[in-house]
């Protein structure tokens, strides 16, 4: 799951209730921010190895504070704070919190067996990604669908939407079928984060632009 993961804050953000998009986005790839972030550190391990799934060669090796519901959970409430702290809604930090959590849940079902409840066994994973014809379009229709859902109830414009629209396409056509590589060093890291943070980045100008279409 890659842009599949955005699904929640396009969903959640429907919701006036809900903090930014670019809040919900950053939530959504929260703890695989970490991930990267803790693996450039040695904290986590990854490989790429050939053929660890049809669709993905990603493989952890070990990601107990990222990859558990219970990190999750610790994740969910590093972010909700802030969020309850700047925006003074216990709904907006909810909602934010929520939406971390949504990343194990939606991991859960492409991944190979290889998330915990608690960073030990039993490893969880139903592994979609070895049944790439039904695990695609399931992401696209996830993501395009609860997007399709944000625009119908917030009314952005439409130039950040499309673009917004078309980087989720580049990026996950390059996930899919770009050069695969087995180098799982510090670049690796950086460019996965370095997406994260332009899609918040493109998702908080499609936030501000319904916020200023809307009608007092």
């Amino acid at each position: 799951m890659f842009i599949g993961h955005w699904s929640a804050a396009f969903a959640a953000g429907a919701s006036r209730k809900a903090p930014s998009l670019g809040v919900l986005a950053i939530a959504a790839q929260f703890v695989d921010i970490a991930f990267f972030a803790f693996a450039m550190a040695g904290i986590e391990h990854f490989r790429f190895v050939p053929g660890a799934t049809a669709s993905n060669w990603l493989m952890l090796d070990s990601a107990p504070w990222t990859h558990s519901l219970l990190g999750g959970a610790g994740f969910a409430l590093l972010l909700a704070v802030p969020v309850w702290l700047v925006t003074r809604r216990p709904a907006a930090a909810g909602i934010a919190a929520l939406v971390v959590l949504s990343h194990w849940l939606l991991d859960l079902l492409v991944h190979r067996p290889d998330l915990t409840l608690a960073g030990a066994p039993p490893m969880l994973g139903l592994g979609l990604w070895n049944l790439p014809l039904i695990e695609k379009p399931v992401e696209l229709a996830l993501t395009f669908g609860a997007l399709a859902l944000y625009v119908r109830r917030r009314r952005p414009r439409t130039l950040p939407v499309a673009v917004l629209a078309l980087t989720l396409l580049a990026v996950q056509a390059i996930d899919w079928f770009g050069p695969r590589t087995t180098d799982a060093g510090p670049s690796a890291s950086l460019t996965a984060i370095f997406a994260y943070l332009l899609i918040a980045a493109l998702c908080q100008w499609v936030g501000r632009s319904a916020l200023s279409g809307e009608k007092p």
